[in-house]
């Protein structure tokens, strides 16, 4: 693939597939299809933008977003622009995957949201790299999503008999009342398996460094050039930081 090509598919995924990628999720997440059929969208909760912000910041800290590689001087102000949008709907779109994989209230919604944070401390602790954090992730919430929908949803649904006297005799003198929980229709939960889907799909598309030319991602002590050549940082390259590990961009 020539320089050129590679830029100009960086760019389309960067303007169109990404922003697109990532609001398609935001819609999804905040689906909701009951029993019978009716749709409502709800808006990601407050606890859900708390969560959104540690998710970026693990990502963040594990490579996965690399803003030197969507917004810094040497690009246009379109390009920056661009890089925005990425940004911004990324964020968004966290905010409502992690709202469509939580319950929606009470003791559970509680539960699930000390539980995040947990997760996401440990891993920003942890600081794993980027191909380690995308199979945490979905190992995190494909665990999130077979509990909320697979398991608390027939045991809550009214047809859920079976399934509901099963936990009743696992969780012998717990009364599931104090567990007060809707479960949502069981559309919503394919359509939160797709969301979750495409919001990973989205997090390994994005740009780890500018697509054009004379451009390299370096890691400490490791400077070369695009070939593969050692070489010297000098007039007009940068230094970008993540997670307290230098990383220099040849512009």
């Amino acid at each position: 693939m020539s320089a050129s090509s590679g830029r100009t598919e960086g760019v389309r995924r960067e303007a169109f597939a990404l922003p697109l990628l990532f609001l398609t999720v935001t819609l999804l997440g905040g689906l909701r299809i009951d029993g019978a059929g009716g749709l409502r969208f709800l808006a990601p909760p407050l606890m859900a933008l708390v969560l959104a912000v540690a998710l970026a910041g693990t990502l963040y800290r594990a490579g996965a977003l690399v803003p030197a590689a969507l917004v810094r001087r040497s690009r246009t102000g379109l390009e920056n622009l661009s890089g925005l949008v990425v940004v911004g709907t990324l964020f968004v779109a966290g905010a409502q995957v992690m709202s469509t994989l939580t319950p929606e209230a009470g003791l559970l919604a509680f539960v699930f949201n000390v539980a995040w944070l947990v997760l996401f401390g440990n891993t920003l602790a942890a600081r794993p790299d980027r191909p380690r954090l995308l199979a945490s992730l979905l190992v995190v919430f494909g665990s999130a999503f077979v509990v909320k929908y697979v398991l608390l949803g027939p045991m809550y649904a009214p047809e859920g008999a079976v399934t509901r006297r099963v936990m009743v005799a696992l969780l012998e003198g717990v009364s599931l009342g104090a567990l007060a929980y809707e479960p949502p229709g069981p559309a919503t939960g394919y359509v939160a398996f797709v969301t979750a889907l495409l919001y990973l799909g989205g997090v390994a598309a994005l740009p780890q460094a500018d697509d054009g030319p004379g451009t390299a991602l370096i890691r400490p002590g490791e400077l070369i050039d695009p070939n593969g050549t050692p070489a010297r940082l000098g007039r007009g390259e940068s230094q970008s930081r993540r997670g307290g590990d230098a990383y220099q961009l040849r512009e």
